[in-house]
């Protein structure tokens, strides 16, 4: 997959046409004008280096400068060390959950978080995954490999 870019070039946009639109778990809102980012993957790179998932093309911005990571249905934003801090809504952060409206500023640059919660991961509204649905499926004895497999006659105590 191609890196998404912030700045875009003359001449080197092309359109491709497709019945349905790619899979999008949110986008990114540029403050002060500009396209929207959408938020193709569930783990991004943020960041100045070209094989960064979403390149951001500005000497204020590390080369990689922070993740986003999608995590039971909300973006968790965690810098990677960047010479220029990541905040959300105007504090800086190490590590925090961005929700929906909130600032988030990679170097000098804000951007919206625009998601719906809970429903950005996975599409079906849920916030577990496949194995946290696979357990809530059975019995807690169930999945702990406790239950009895045979089930006593009525009125006959175990043995």
């Amino acid at each position: 997959m191609q890196p998404l870019s912030a700045s875009a070039h003359p001449g080197t946009a092309r359109t491709v046409a497709t019945n349905a639109p790619p899979a999008s778990f949110g986008e990114l809102h540029p403050l002060g004008g500009g396209d929207p980012i959408p938020l193709l993957k569930e783990t991004l790179v943020i960041g100045r280096r070209e094989s960064s998932d979403i390149v951001l093309r500005f000497p204020n911005v590390s080369g990689t400068h922070c993740e986003l990571s999608l995590v039971a249905g909300d973006w968790i934003v965690k810098d990677l060390g960047s010479s220029n801090g990541t905040k959300v809504n105007g504090t800086r952060v190490s590590e925090a959950r961005v929700d929906p409206g909130d600032r988030l500023s990679i170097g000098r640059h804000e951007y919206e978080v625009c998601y719906v919660p809970g429903t950005a991961g996975g599409g079906n509204g849920s916030a577990f995954g496949a194995p946290m649905r696979d357990i809530f499926s059975r019995s807690l004895l169930a999945a702990a490999g406790l239950e009895n497999r045979r089930s006593p006659k009525p009125g006959r105590p175990r043995s």
